[in-house]
């Protein structure tokens, strides 16, 4: 694959039901997971949540999503938000895709203005992207080695991050 090859673009009402499915795919192996990404991004949808909203497209193919939506810190910083569920399907990973999904994400995000960014992930992955440990950043019930911050400005809230209650949803 070349990155010419693949389009990333904003998500349309037609791609929901695909999203889904590529989410869900991502996900099906993942001993690491609940299997509840698919129904969290159709929350976040939903609630009109979803701030950035990306697909990944090869061939006129979905095989690719990232989701960014609001998050609250006990410190009230504002425009700070969670990355997450990236997701894609399981024959295009290791292809660059989920790179180029979370370098365009952060990249929108930074030029509407964002101060920064939280996600929970795996502690090999996302310091490439300049994501750290924060001191005295966390997120209740969640190791600190797989929460992450990165700031667009070079400084960081302090307190407790609170992502989406979407993030609660499990398909019932």
């Amino acid at each position: 694959m070349t990155e010419h090859d693949m389009i990333i673009r904003d998500e349309t009402e037609n791609d929901a039901a695909v999203i889904t499915e590529v989410t869900a795919a991502a996900f099906e192996t993942l001993d690491i997971s609940s299997h509840t990404e698919q129904f969290i991004v159709e929350a976040l949808r939903a609630a009109g949540a979803l701030t950035v909203s990306l697909v990944a497209e090869m061939d006129g193919r979905v095989v690719g999503h990232i989701a960014f939506s609001p998050i609250a810190i006990s410190d009230g910083s504002p425009d700070w938000y969670g990355l997450g569920p990236v997701s894609v399907l399981p024959q295009y990973q290791r292809t660059g895709i989920g790179k180029a999904l979370i370098w365009e994400g952060l990249s929108r995000l930074k030029a509407w203005g964002a101060k920064g960014c939280c996600l929970v992930g795996h502690p090999n992955y996302y310091p490439k992207f300049g994501f750290k440990h924060v001191t005295g950043l966390s997120h209740e019930g969640v190791p600190p080695e797989v929460f992450f911050a990165l700031s667009f400005d070079g400084n960081f809230p302090q307190g407790r991050v609170t992502f989406h209650e979407a993030f609660m949803a499990d398909g019932h």
